[in-house]
């Protein structure tokens, strides 16, 4: 992460482009007015809403994405520059959803993104000033605190962590804490993004759950599955564990395009020899590039939810339609059979995931396996009567009442759970009171969850609504006309104000 006030290391040159978007109605235009970058989104005649980019995100290797502060805010800005194209497009989510200058950046992306920022709990987005006390990806990341190096002068064993020495699979944690995704992360009880330090195991702060692969299934993520990946090509499997991440890759080495091929073929070298490829020394010796192995086995496959991008398969497969391994199916436990843990720490059971971790990944991925409904109601029923105190779990005992239309049992539940101050539980409490008629209630509910998230245009329209319903007209009017500063892209609000005014 870097400032966006000089681009030209990413080969961007002063200049501007204008994007369409696909209503038509829409551009999206950035450009350099000699001071700065700037984008801005506008619908000639009616509105223009100019931002500067704070901050730009990414090595420029694929591309790079922009921030915009709003407040004690930061939001993705809707133009990246994408390196292969070399030139400006959506930025990745962009494709799928209408965000204008309202996604907020979270803090878990920061925590890979950026060397250290500063979040403001519980908030969509929100950062104390300053928003990152380091730009940079820098030495800590891997190495752990430099503090106590410094004063110490490295006069301690382990005053700073060298992850070359580490065991395998301890390594492989710190390249894990950024480079595996799977389908849920799931941060383990009181602790953040910013806990995580080199040398200990990833689990200890973030749970990365996969959900199984169905029999027969081909298909594999290459999006930030690179450790998984590995661990299902036949290399690791006979290699028994020795391969890692750090065998083939220096993170203080980036080998330019000209010497990748040679770079990694070397790496390849280490366990294989020239007569172990099937294909004729002269078949190698004429493609282009001669002798490329990772450009056979681990092939770039375009992304297409991210425009413009590629990423490389770490499955290594020996042909390209070579099918995924047995052990990609079998990948359970006894103790958690309908979710892969793909980061559980050498020599610990599934056993030893905390309940409440367990519940906030069925809560995440129950939408897309139906199947782990029954698992959360089951879990959440039998943490009611251990953990009844735990926020989480009063939070989860009122969003469940909610669903099933038990507006008043959800109260008291999220009544307990606002403690958390969590934008998500206000609108749950204000979903029930509008229910049961509580209208001030309501409003008041709307109220908070808006202060805590003043930049979330959902909640502001139900605060509006909610306004209205109250029959008080005059903050319904003010709601709307901050709305419309706040969001000029939504012309629906706009010709719903132009109405009120008239």
């Amino acid at each position: 992460m870097s400032l966006a006030n000089d681009l030209s290391s990413f080969g961007i040159s002063s200049g501007e482009a204008a994007i369409p978007l696909p209503s038509g109605e829409r551009r999206i235009r950035v450009y350099h007015d000699g001071g700065g970058w700037h984008q801005s989104e506008s619908d000639p005649g009616v509105f223009t809403d100019d931002h500067v980019l704070e901050y730009a995100i990414g090595s420029g290797v694929n591309g790079v994405t922009f921030a915009v502060q709003r407040g004690d805010y930061l939001f993705q800005a809707p133009l990246s520059y994408y390196s292969r194209t070399r030139q400006w497009d959506l930025s990745p989510g962009y494709q799928s959803g209408d965000y204008a200058f309202n996604r907020p950046i979270h803090e878990a992306c920061l925590a890979c993104h950026s060397g250290r920022s500063n979040p403001i709990p519980n908030t969509e987005g929100g950062y104390r000033n300053p928003p990152l006390s380091e730009l940079a990806i820098g030495c800590e990341n891997c190495h752990g605190p430099g503090e106590r190096h410094v004063r110490e002068q490295g006069k301690r064993a382990g005053s700073i962590v060298n992850p070359a020495k580490l065991p395998a699979r301890l390594a492989e944690n710190i390249c894990m804490n950024c480079h595996q995704a799977g389908d849920a992360r799931i941060l383990q009880p009181g602790r953040t993004y910013r806990d995580f330090r080199p040398g200990e195991w990833l689990n200890d702060t973030i749970a990365i759950f996969r959900l199984p692969l169905k029999l027969g299934q081909t298909d594999q993520k290459d999006l930030l599955e690179h450790n998984a990946a590995m661990q299902l090509s036949r290399c690791f499997r006979a290699s028994q564990g020795k391969l890692s991440c750090l065998t083939c890759h220096d993170p203080h080495v980036q080998p330019s395009a000209s010497e990748a091929v040679a770079y990694y073929r070397a790496k390849c070298l280490t366990c294989h020899t020239n007569r172990d490829c099937k294909l004729s020394l002269r078949i190698r010796t004429e493609s282009i590039p001669a002798n490329d192995c990772i450009g056979c086995h681990m092939p770039k496959r375009d992304v297409t939810i991210i425009a413009h991008s590629a990423l490389t398969n770490h499955r290594i497969p020996a042909r390209p339609d070579e099918p995924l391994p047995h052990e990609a199916f079998n990948q359970t436990t006894p103790e958690l059979p309908d979710l892969v843990h793909l980061n559980r720490p050498v020599g610990q059971s599934d056993a030893m995931l905390p309940k409440i971790t367990l519940l906030r990944a069925y809560g995440e991925l129950m939408d897309r396996d139906p199947a782990l409904g029954e698992r959360y109601r089951t879990l959440l029923d039998a943490l009611a009567k251990t953990e009844a105190k735990n926020l989480y779990v009063q939070a989860a005992l009122g969003r469940m009442a909610l669903n099933e239309s038990r507006d008043a049992e959800a109260l008291p539940h999220l009544t307990i759970a606002a403690a958390l101050n969590s934008p998500d539980i206000f609108q749950d409490m204000a979903t029930a009171f509008d229910r049961l008629g509580r209208i001030p209630d309501a409003v008041n509910a709307f109220g908070k969850a808006v202060q805590l998230s003043p930049y979330n245009p959902v909640l502001r329209k139900k605060l509006t609504l909610e306004y209205i319903k109250a029959h008080r007209y005059t903050e319904a009017r003010g709601s709307m006309e901050e709305y419309v500063k706040l969001f000029p892209e939504d012309s629906f609000m706009r010709k719903l104000l132009a109405k009120v005014a008239q």
